[in-house]
């Protein structure tokens, strides 16, 4: 579907601030709404509307992510300032790779579950859109660190509770106890993105799989526990691009993203793009350092095959992410 002419004029024309805002709103209109139908092809169905956008970053509006680091609101800098201002009785679950496709069963179980959706947006994701990077940005060393409450005081989530595992949802409500704020991460759905490569497959058998996660009564049950005497954001550290679904690059590209990128997003070691115009990956700072990115929906032959989910890129799924705000009725 092609970008709306209003529209694209309105992010080449406004501020990089106001282009950006402009976006994550949009991705979160298609991807937020409730599912109707068949959800995997409806996931799909969102998926390939937001290419529009990633279409319009990868070619006339590829500047725009040499803006993204100071126009954006990072998920860390906002969970950080939302942690400040809370009284104690505060919790933070981070469902690592969670995308805004996800969010539809979020706000539905909430308000099934009877919770208080008190807010729901996008946020962004840091640069390099991986684990590591957003714990450091919370002033973690990385994601480990959080396991038995082993975070230390140095963070910048003060007086926190954490833990860090990938254990069923039961298991990780009977971990919850009475200390007033917690910082839970759970490793789902990053842990399992491998485990639906088969091609044509990858983005329906996860949209199964997270239909079952989050649609059930064990997780709402954990939410449960979390939120008992506490408000709870549901957010993530990054989301994840379908990229099973992206199309393929012609030959000179395909050889250039193989030899630079191997299966992967981004690249660390080296600073220097190619030669292409419009860009097919960009140099970009970020208070994680100086890293190559691939520009856009892009995939090429590897070793093994490219994955059908992956992340680190710069597509709009791989680094907006939710950020929604619960309490229980009444609180």
């Amino acid at each position: 579907m092609p970008l709306k002419l209003e529209f694209a004029q309105k992010l080449q024309l406004a501020s990089p601030s106001k282009s950006w805002e402009a976006i994550f709103e949009y991705a979160w209109d298609v991807c937020s709404q409730p599912l109707t139908g068949k959800a995997g092809a409806e996931v799909t169905r969102r998926d390939r509307q937001i290419a529009d956008v990633d279409q319009f970053l990868a070619t006339a509006g590829w500047n725009l992510w040499n803006q993204y680091q100071t126009s954006v609101s990072l998920t860390s800098d906002t969970l950080i300032a939302w942690w400040n201002q809370q009284s104690s009785g505060k919790a933070i679950l981070v469902l690592d790779a969670l995308s805004l496709r996800e969010v539809p069963w979020i706000l539905n179980g909430a308000k099934e579950n009877g919770f208080t959706v008190h807010s729901a947006k996008a946020t962004g994701a840091e640069l390099p859109a991986d684990t590591t990077p957003f714990a450091k940005a919370l002033g973690f060393t990385q994601r480990s660190s959080l396991e038995n409450n082993g975070a230390g005081n140095s963070h910048k989530l003060t007086g926190a509770t954490t833990e860090s595992t990938d254990i069923p949802w039961q298991d990780c409500a009977e971990i919850i106890g009475s200390q007033p704020d917690w910082v839970f991460w759970h490793h789902w759905p990053d842990h399992c993105l491998h485990d639906h490569d088969d091609p044509g497959q990858g983005l329906t058998t996860l949209t199964q799989e997270a239909q079952q996660h989050l649609g059930g009564e064990d997780f709402w049950q954990f939410v449960q526990r979390l939120a008992t005497g506490r408000k709870v954001i549901i957010t993530s550290d990054h989301g994840y691009a379908a990229s099973g679904l992206f199309p393929d690059s012609n030959k000179e590209q395909g050889a250039y993203l193989k030899k630079t990128f191997k299966s992967g997003r981004w690249n660390s070691q080296q600073n220097t793009p190619g030669p292409f115009v419009p860009p097919i990956d960009l140099a970009i700072e970020s208070p994680h350092g100086m890293h190559l990115f691939v520009n856009g929906r892009r995939k090429w032959k590897s070793a093994g095959g490219y994955p059908t989910l992956t992340h680190g890129g710069l597509s709009i799924l791989e680094v907006a992410v939710p950020f929604i705000e619960i309490s229980k009725v009444g609180k």
